[in-house]
């Protein structure tokens, strides 16, 4: 079972250069705003981690730039779960939503923290397996 959402942004004025190319950093922000997307179709956003008991923080983030996304382009940004039983793995792929073409692509690591404990957890919750709508080990 494959999941995997995208989504289309406009670049807006304000995260680009004076060339008017997006700055690097924002890219990060490109891949949260997937994310998002991607844990709202599971039904395990933020706020359902939060009241699961575990935080999910990012331990791991690569971006490989490939072409830069420039002021007014529209782009898509599509986020897919690759990895669940002891972390949570996605990977993200940004394109030119009109021509196709490869502009960046990346992968984002977030463990499982229980949140009363504050320990680290070595397996993914029961919770994200479910939402997953995979079998708990």
């Amino acid at each position: 079972m494959i999941h995997q959402t995208s989504i289309d942004l406009q670049i807006p004025f304000h995260d680009v250069d004076m060339m008017e190319v997006v700055w690097h950093g924002h890219y990060a922000k490109y891949f949260e705003i997937a994310r998002c997307a991607l844990l709202e179709t599971i039904d395990y956003n933020y706020p359902q981690m939060r009241d699961s008991g575990y935080a999910w923080p990012v331990i791991d983030l690569g971006i490989r730039y490939a072409r830069p996304a420039v002021f007014g382009q529209i782009i898509t940004v599509r986020a897919q779960i690759v990895e669940w039983e002891n972390r949570l793995k996605i990977n993200y792929l940004i394109t030119d939503k009109h021509t196709g073409l490869r502009l960046t692509k990346g992968h984002s690591i977030q463990v499982a923290v229980n949140m009363a404990t504050r320990e680290m957890c070595f397996a993914s919750p029961v919770v994200l397996l479910e939402r997953l709508g995979l079998e708990a080990s």
